[in-house]
């Protein structure tokens, strides 16, 4: 009765075992989001973890490694579970987070505005007036979420789009996109958040004082940054 057990266990053993390997052959491992991610949230690493999903239903745009994730922020709300494709993530920052919002600064709040910022930069906000010294007003750089032209059009060089050069993370386009543009900039967005723009708003509604948005390095420093996270990643 004893053998007959043992070997009763040893079969049921191997049939686990095999069923697991054949499931493991039948499904692949995908990134899901280990808890509910807001629209404009930054991905931790805690945040995701992999699970595996039939082959039948894998495309090219699920996400496979988690290291593709982390950093990255959501561009739409992600749920529990939820299979992330790569549509999903904003790569380039131009949505608020989840505690920003999109504001446009009104005309008469600046001084002066770089030419050649364009969506996706990191500005610099200075405060200049004629009694008040001159400062910077916080100490971290905001990101652009759009430049437009009086007939409201998106700040660009129509033969090499920044935004394109900006998506292919094309450094070298980035830069030429900037020697030349199709208009003026009349309007400036810029993704604050309310304590960010109530501050603004405190500073320059008097007329007193008024911004200067200067670009920022950090727009390339961070391509830099995310350039070699992907040599890396391509590298493993």
């Amino acid at each position: 009765m004893t053998a007959a057990l043992l070997s009763a266990a040893l079969v049921y053993g191997l049939y686990v075992l095999q069923r697991q390997q054949l499931q493991q052959q039948e499904t692949i491992a995908v990134v899901v989001p280990a808890r509910f991610i807001s629209a404009g949230e930054r991905i931790e690493r805690g945040d995701v973890e992999l699970a595996r999903r039939p082959y039948e239903v894998f495309s090219d745009e699920m996400v496979t490694e988690l290291d593709l994730a982390v950093g990255k922020e959501a561009a739409i709300p992600l749920g529990k579970g939820e299979v992330i494709l790569n549509w999903k993530f904003n790569d380039h920052h131009l949505q608020p987070r989840g505690e920003e919002s999109t504001f446009q600064i009104p005309k008469d709040y600046i001084r002066s505005v770089s030419n050649g910022i364009r969506a996706g930069d990191r500005v610099v906000l200075y405060t200049s007036g004629n009694e008040d010294e001159s400062r910077r007003i916080f100490q971290q750089a905001v990101v652009v979420a759009s430049v437009k032209s009086s007939g409201n059009v998106e700040i660009d060089n129509l033969e090499q789009s920044h935004l394109l050069s900006l998506a292919e993370s094309n450094k070298d386009g980035m830069y030429v996109a900037r020697r030349d543009a199709n208009a003026m900039i009349e309007y400036v967005n810029l993704n604050l958040t309310e304590e960010q723009w109530l501050q603004i708003d405190r500073l320059c509604k008097s007329g007193e004082s008024k911004l200067v948005i200067a670009y920022s390095s950090e727009s390339f420093d961070r391509l830099d940054t995310d350039s070699s996270l992907i040599n890396e990643g391509e590298g493993k």
